[in-house]
């Protein structure tokens, strides 16, 4: 059965946090609340769940989810290393609509998909979103839409296309909001991953909430490609 949660009433608040970590807990989806827009949540660490994640947006595994996590501390957790520069920009931008594709460390048992060896990490700034990943720890999450179509930025538009394929959805009212011209609603992703090489530099592959201006201005020209 779906349940839709009103963020806004506290009663509703606490009772939606509470069915959110059962779900989570039992291989379901959830639907929560960010800063940039809304996403479909799953357990990082079961291979099931991430695959009903994909299926529920009729994605395919070379799409992998990224991970939104609760702090800083989770960053250093899962990364096999953390380049100054990743350093610079999490200080910077976290909590935020930044995401950061990073080596992840070898020993951790998940299948986000077809990876490659990396992970994309984010801690959103939504209090219910941290609320929520501080009780289950990681979350694979994408925006909360099936994908081609546009992303959810409140919960009824999340509802609409993803109904009964999601246990609980946390409605946080609209997010996101102004936007540089020709950015994605979703966050600035940036690739870290070969920081450490040479001539190693970090490449934007998603132009989004945060201006690529901010993130040259933070780790420099020189390192951006």
């Amino acid at each position: 059965m779906t349940t839709v949660y009103d963020c806004s009433v506290e009663s509703e608040l606490l009772e939606g946090l509470r069915a959110a970590r059962g779900a989570i807990g039992r291989g379901e989806l959830v639907v929560i609340p960010t800063d940039t827009v809304y996403g479909v949540a799953a357990d990082a660490f079961r291979p099931a769940a991430v695959q009903r994640l994909l299926d529920a947006k009729e994605r395919g595994r070379d799409a992998p989810p990224p991970v939104l996590i609760p702090g800083i501390p989770t960053l250093t957790a899962l990364a096999e290393s953390v380049p100054e520069a990743v350093e610079k920009l999490v200080t910077e931008f976290w909590p935020g609509g930044l995401t950061v594709i990073v080596e992840a460390r070898e020993s951790l048992a998940w299948d986000l998909g077809e990876t490659r060896g990396t992970v994309a990490l984010r801690m959103p700034d939504n209090t219910h979103a941290r609320h929520l990943l501080a009780d289950t720890g990681p979350l694979a999450v994408s925006s909360a839409n099936i994908s081609g179509m546009p992303a959810a930025t409140t919960a009824q538009e999340a509802l609409a296309m993803l109904g009964d394929r999601v246990s609980v959805y946390l409605d946080g009212g609209t997010v996101g909001g102004a936007l540089p011209a020709g950015a994605d609603p979703g966050s600035t992703i940036v690739d870290a991953t070969s920081l450490h090489l040479p001539e190693g530099k970090l490449r934007i592959v998603r132009h989004g909430v945060i201006p690529d201006e901010e993130i040259i201005r933070v780790v420099g020209a020189e390192l951006v490609s």
